[in-house]
């Protein structure tokens, strides 16, 4: 299988005049999970928002197997973005939702799921909070695109919950490249392959966890 590359250059955002993405070098690719870390207001987000075309940024390249992606409408094709808001329709039932995202051919393989079938039939607005946002996960995983961005998955999830949705992530690594972040940082660290540490506006990439505490970013090691 081709592998794929996506990177992130020279990201530059301010907001009131204060720096807080400052040449910001990220590289994601097929079979990385990219835990992505820092402070609260740190820029974690936005900077998933930058990659994927909806926050405008005072500087960027983002470029996918060499080529330079400056459209949204190009990245969308290629990035798959899960954000930190709920972004299906209430009056959907999840069989409508699942038809509208998932490919036929993936219908199935996706239906393989006990929590999916049991939501089968459902209308979102009946779900539980830590439901829709498994089936929001599952449905970003499952599109055909090279790279996936996940802000916040683990939102409400229970822990059976949440070991799925690693399962999930650690399954389609292998045909995709995942940038993720999260408050529960613990799970991000367990799951990812790579970690990239976001301070003072600065990419800090990491060579092993025990520099989480050299950075400041943990007091003492909890992994």
């Amino acid at each position: 299988m081709k592998k794929h590359i996506l990177e992130i250059d020279s990201v530059q955002k301010s907001f009131d005049n204060k720096p807080i993405l400052s040449d910001v070098y990220l590289r994601c690719e097929t079979g990385d999970v990219i835990g992505l870390l820092g402070r609260n207001g740190s820029g974690k987000s936005t900077l998933l928002k930058i990659i994927f075309g909806i926050e405008n940024a005072d500087f960027k390249f983002v470029r996918i197997d060499s080529a330079v992606k400056s459209k949204t409408s190009d990245l969308i094709k290629e990035i798959s973005y899960l954000s930190q808001e709920n972004f299906i329709p209430n009056h959907f039932t999840v069989t409508k939702a699942i038809s509208l995202t998932i490919e036929k051919n993936k219908t199935e393989a996706f239906y393989q799921d006990e929590m999916i079938q049991t939501l089968r039939g459902k209308k979102i607005s009946h779900l539980s909070g830590g439901e829709l946002r498994y089936l929001e996960i599952k449905l970003v995983l499952f599109k055909s695109s090279k790279f996936v961005l996940l802000d916040e998955p683990y939102n409400g999830l229970s822990p059976l919950m949440i070991e799925k949705v690693n399962e999930l992530i650690q399954n389609k690594s292998k045909q995709k490249g995942i940038i993720i972040t999260d408050h529960n940082y613990e799970n991000v660290i367990a799951i990812s392959t790579k970690l990239v540490l976001i301070k003072e506006g600065k990419a800090h990439h990491l060579k092993n966890k025990s520099e989480l505490i050299e950075k400041g970013y943990l007091r003492s090691a909890t992994f």
